[in-house]
């Protein structure tokens, strides 16, 4: 058995929120040997088989995550591409009414594809509505069982210890439930929001290279040059050392005279304008 099945083995199965589900007791390989699927003891629920591409391993557990993610991920990431290729049509058009036949054709392909994802769109969004109302319902059951606790020690049937355990247990599902509602709740309203008139291109990829400074390495950026980074592809780094200060009081260093001077340590300006700002900074 490869060292990647034995990663399984043996280990405890959580979903993304931290709720236990089983143990790993086996795993189901295709033909090829590659993993199908993994099988966890769910105790009273009996041994489920879980879809290898739905299981990660990290440190000590197995990490479940849920179909509704996977797919609302999908779904997403395949929209919001196709709105950007229409957007970009829409927008050569615009600049070049000539090419207007020639993006019509390829504009049709892109709205069909608009549309497949329309009918896709709705069967996550009833697998999402349907999660939440399982949701609901375990939330119910829970409080149901939280309730209870508490009347059996109001009632002195139960300790304070065991009603503290059970309170502690049913606020982390709870908890759990709330936190998975949320995100299901968010990618519902992503999904809304994703349409033609609300998508935005990204911005554009540079088309020449940054040039390498050495000297950059440990610099930090000046005010300006961090303004000149929305209109400029290639700013250009200055070395953060660029004034002497002393070693004591952080204060620039003075010469022989009293008077304060600068030492400039890059080289990108001319002599002229160093001697210049020395100059006028020794007359203050």
């Amino acid at each position: 058995m490869s060292e990647l099945k034995l990663e399984f083995v043996g280990k405890q199965v959580k979903d993304m929120y931290g709720t236990f589900m089983g143990k790993v007791v086996g795993i189901i390989t295709d033909t090829d040997g590659s993993i199908e699927s993994v099988g966890v003891d769910c105790g009273s629920a009996g041994l489920k088989q879980l879809p290898y591409e739905q299981l990660l391993v990290q440190g000590d557990y197995v990490i479940y995550i849920p179909r509704w993610r996977l797919d609302a991920q999908k779904l997403l990431r395949q929209k919001n591409l196709t709105l950007q290729r229409i957007k970009g049509l829409q927008d050569i058009v615009a600049e070049n009414d000539l090419m207007k036949d020639d993006a019509e054709l390829v504009y049709l392909k892109y709205e069909k594809r608009l549309n497949d994802l329309g009918e896709i769109e709705k069967s996550v969004n009833e697998k999402l509505q349907a999660r939440l109302n399982e949701l609901d319902t375990e939330n119910r059951s829970i409080k149901t069982v939280l309730f209870d606790a508490k009347l059996q020690f109001r009632s002195n049937e139960i300790t304070e210890e065991a009603y503290q355990q059970i309170s502690t247990h049913t606020n982390e599902l709870i908890e759990h439930i709330t936190i998975e509602k949320s995100e299901i709740n968010n990618v519902k309203m992503r999904l809304t929001q994703q349409t033609l008139e609300n998508i935005a291109l990204p911005p554009r990829l540079p088309t020449t290279m940054p040039t390498s400074n050495p000297k950059a390495a440990t610099g930090e950026s000046s005010p300006q040059q961090l303004e000149s980074t929305v209109t400029i592809t290639t700013p250009q780094l200055v070395n953060a050392d660029a004034t002497e200060y002393s070693a004591t009081d952080n204060t620039p260093t003075e010469n022989s005279s009293g008077g304060k001077v600068i030492t400039k340590t890059t080289k990108r300006e001319s002599d002229s304008d160093a001697s210049w700002l020395n100059q006028v900074i020794q007359n203050e």
